[in-house]
C-alpha cells in the first residue's frame, strides 16, 4: 500500500528539484522512453528506503553538479508509490530483477548501465556518484 503523499513529498521533491522529470502513469513512460530513442537517458527507481534516502538520491545529485558528461534526460518512477508507472518502466529492462532503489541508464534506447540496489546499499554517496559518473563519462556523446 502506497505511503502517504504527504510524507513522499520531499523524497520525490529531491529527484525533481535536481532536474529529473517523475513518470507518474504508464502512458507517461512510455512517452518518455519513446524520446530515450535518441541520446543518453537516466532512470532513477527512487524508494522510501534508507538506501534512497542516504546513499542514491543524494548519490546522483553529486554525480549531476560534479560529472562532466551528463545524460540528456533524466526521468524518475517511485516503487510502491506509483506503482503502475514502475511496472511499466521495469518492462523496459525487464531481464533485470526489481530493485529499489536503482538507476539504469539507456543510450539510443538501449540499456547500457544498471546500478541495482546491492551496489547502493551500504556505501556513501560519494561512491554511489562515482559509478554514475564513471558511466555518464562511457557511454554520453
Amino acid at each position: 500500500m502506497p505511503y502517504s503523499p504527504m510524507l513522499v513529498k520531499p523524497m520525490r521533491d529531491e529527484l525533481t528539484e535536481a532536474g529529473f522529470t517523475e513518470l507518474l502513469d504508464p502512458a507517461a513512460v512510455d512517452a518518455a522512453m519513446e524520446k530515450a530513442k535518441k541520446g543518453l537517458t537516466l532512470i532513477a527507481v527512487n524508494s522510501v528506503t534508507g538506501a534512497a534516502a542516504g546513499m542514491a538520491r543524494p548519490g546522483v545529485r553529486i554525480a549531476l553538479e560534479e560529472a562532466a558528461k551528463r545524460p540528456d534526460q533524466l526521468l524518475s518512477v517511485f516503487d510502491e508509490q506509483d506503482i503502475e508507472a514502475t511496472a511499466r518502466m521495469r518492462s523496459y529492462f525487464a531481464d533485470i530483477p526489481p530493485s529499489h532503489p536503482s538507476f539504469a541508464l539507456f543510450k539510443d534506447g538501449e540499456l547500457v548501465a544498471f546500478i541495482p540496489r546491492h551496489r547502493i546499499e551500504g556505501r556513501d554517496a560519494r561512491s554511489v556518484a562515482a559509478d554514475l559518473t564513471a558511466a555518464f563519462e562511457e557511454f554520453a556523446d
